[in-house]
């Protein structure tokens, strides 16, 4: 039992930390450092109040101690030999893992348009993922900010893989930090492609803060995770996407707009 609960905190440790690192850098950078000077970013020309923000960290916290359990239930499976997960690299090719760490990424992209349109079903949403959604104005802590519910969900996609096909740790670890890389990225709140990008031949197929801003704005379209795939074919897009993602860009270009008050003391006592 000891080892149980050593090995859990390790692994909540682990994740906590990582949250840290990619969400409260950013957060610090963007909302605190250089706010004044990044401010011509920000797709909302508002700041979040202290509350909103202490909100996020406490569900995203929360998410992590879900992730936690399942991870510890991966690792069970595994040592009991029910998983497809292999340790030893050489078991498979360098252009398996490639395969695998890519396959992990999409299946997940579409894992995640499926199960985020059904959480916006009516007689799910107030249960579920409404809570993800009190972040009409999100920031990176956002990212991971769901009802314990949802983050069961969003986790779901792991133990899903693992049974599917072969995975080596590092590829299972790739898609980890991918994920959450893009997932910050893309509740930042501020946009950092160039203008140009919802429409070029390959970069149109990649989402963008501006998507999925509009998505915790208007709630009922941009679905999708981390590309603009699934979007596009089930034609839930919002139709001002690219109006939008151009309207922010020229704003960020043309007109230098003043800094509404955020004290810095209150913006890091969020973290």
């Amino acid at each position: 039992m000891e080892e149980v609960v050593l090995r859990l905190l390790k692994t909540y440790g682990v994740l906590s930390f990582r949250y840290l690192l990619f969400a409260g850098s950013l957060y610090l950078i963007f909302y605190v450092w250089k706010k004044r000077e990044l401010f011509k970013l920000k797709i909302q020309q508002k700041y979040p109040n202290h509350p909103h923000i202490l909100r996020e960290i406490k569900y995203s916290f929360l998410s992590l101690l879900v992730f936690t359990l399942v991870g510890y239930g991966i690792y069970w499976l595994r040592m009991h030999g029910y998983t497809k997960i292999y340790t030893r690299f050489s078991d498979h090719s360098v252009g398996y893992f490639i395969f695998s760490v890519a396959a992990f990424i999409f299946m997940h992209d579409l894992y995640f348009y499926i199960t985020h349109r059904i959480m916006h079903w009516k007689v799910i949403y107030p249960y579920v993922h409404k809570v993800h959604h009190l972040s009409t104005n999100p920031t990176p802590w956002a990212a991971f900010a769901f009802h314990p519910i949802e983050a069961l969900i969003e986790v779901g996609i792991l133990p899903l893989m693992v049974f599917l096909i072969p995975l080596h740790p590092l590829a299972i670890l790739s898609w980890v930090l991918f994920q959450t890389g893009m997932n910050v990225l893309g509740h930042l709140g501020f946009e950092l492609f160039p203008s140009g990008f919802t429409t070029g031949p390959i970069s149109r197929w990649s989402n963008t803060s501006v998507h999925h801003n509009m998505h915790h704005k208007c709630v009922q379209c941009n679905y999708g995770l981390y590309f603009n795939i699934w979007d596009r074919i089930f034609g839930t897009n919002h139709p001002e996407y690219t109006a939008e993602f151009e309207r922010v860009k020229q704003r960020a270009k043309h007109h230098e707009q003043s800094v509404p008050e955020l004290d810095t003391a209150e913006a890091v006592s969020g973290i």
